[in-house]
């Protein structure tokens, strides 16, 4: 089933703001959750609207976002999120070592006690967007054993790195320092379908292919003991330096138990401290050039950059509409109707999309 991302975009704004986020707010985090979907990265996407409504409606999300600047010295910012959206968190996080980057040529930002930040790309795209070399890593509830082990300690703790290039295309890596972010494995619950080996251990520590018996066990870290070094850091700087909760102390957004605690890095480096941006971009076309025209191997007759699959989606999902799951779509409809928002809105027009869509192929 799809839907156009405008029309997708709205009902988020409406629903968003049924449940008593500020228009500002709700337009940026309904961004940020498209954003996802048209990526093709539907674990961060509109997904989370009914949590965003369950978590506001129980007390556990303060809405407006209350930021507090705790301190603000030369190249550094510290903000407390007021445990409200983390997605208007990150980017005021971002925002502020942007513009610390002007003036002093890197600018960081650590945000603690706020919540799930959704697409890390969405915020290092900013500094890309500005010419700027951008990172943003933040922790998350314990999902991932230490190497090793095998209790969930640590969160998938996704690192996202972006850099200018094209006009039109900047390189960017967002990834979890799991071998997969862990709403996949829930996603193939939703779905019913298996997940593949190497994914994640069981309760008991060994390796399954059940999405169910992984949710009660533990991810497995991206290449072995490297990943899991990434997540410790990731942890350490996020959690633990930003004053906001690390490790075992994360609690999930999934589930309206209490405050998640969940803390943020944000990072903007600007290019033209080191040379001017245009050059940096014809070093960084010739470089693109040359991978691309390197010996493939097999039967491979495309090498992708990084972000660039995603990026080619996010193109044909803004002219052919966003994939939505069929579970994803009846939860959007049961929130609808519990707001007093018309209920058919969404799948009127997602059959209405899809129709014009496969006209067009016709």
């Amino acid at each position: 089933m799809k839907i156009s991302a405008e029309e997708l975009r709205s009902i988020a704004t409406s629903i968003l703001a049924e449940v008593g986020v500020p228009r500002d707010e709700g337009q940026l985090v309904a961004e940020s959750l498209i954003k996802a979907e048209m990526r093709g990265i539907p674990t961060h996407g509109v997904n989370f609207l009914p949590m965003i409504a369950q978590r506001i409606k129980g007390g556990l999300l303060e809405v407006p976002t209350k930021l507090t600047v705790i301190s603000d010295e030369g190249s550094t910012t510290h903000i407390d999120g007021g445990n409200g959206l983390g997605q208007v968190a990150a980017a005021d996080a971002m925002r502020k070592a942007i513009d610390k980057a002007h003036t002093y040529g890197t600018g960081v930002s650590l945000v603690r006690n706020t919540n799930h930040i959704g697409l890390l790309a969405f915020y290092t795209l900013m500094a890309a967007d500005e010419g700027m070399i951008g990172v943003c890593s933040c922790n998350s509830a314990p999902s991932m054993a230490p190497w090793g082990g095998a209790e969930p300690f640590f969160g998938t703790n996704p690192f996202s790195i972006a850099a200018p290039g094209e006009p039109d295309f900047s390189v960017v890596l967002d990834m979890s320092t799991s071998v997969v972010a862990r709403g996949k494995i829930r996603r193939a619950v939703r779905m019913k379908q298996p997940i593949p080996a190497g994914w994640a251990l069981d309760a008991h520590g060994e390796p399954t292919e059940d999405p169910g018996a992984a949710m009660e066990g533990t991810l497995l870290p991206v290449g072995g003991p490297k990943g899991y070094g990434m997540a410790f850091f990731v942890d350490l700087i996020a959690g633990l330096l930003s004053g906001s909760k690390f490790s075992r102390a994360v609690s999930t957004f999934h589930r309206p138990l209490s405050p998640t605690g969940v803390g943020v890095m944000a990072l903007a480096i600007d290019v033209t401290r080191f040379m001017p941006l245009d050059s940096f971009r014809r070093l960084l076309g010739e470089h693109i050039g040359s991978i691309r025209s390197s010996e493939k191997a097999g039967s491979t007759s495309r090498i992708y950059l990084p972000g660039e699959i995603e990026a080619e989606r996010e193109k044909c999902a803004a002219s052919e509409g966003v994939e939505i799951d069929p579970e994803v779509h009846q939860a959007l409809q049961r929130l609808q109707k519990e707001l007093g928002l018309e209920a058919d809105q969404l799948i009127t027009s997602a059959q209405t999309q899809t129709g014009k869509v496969e006209g067009e192929k016709k």
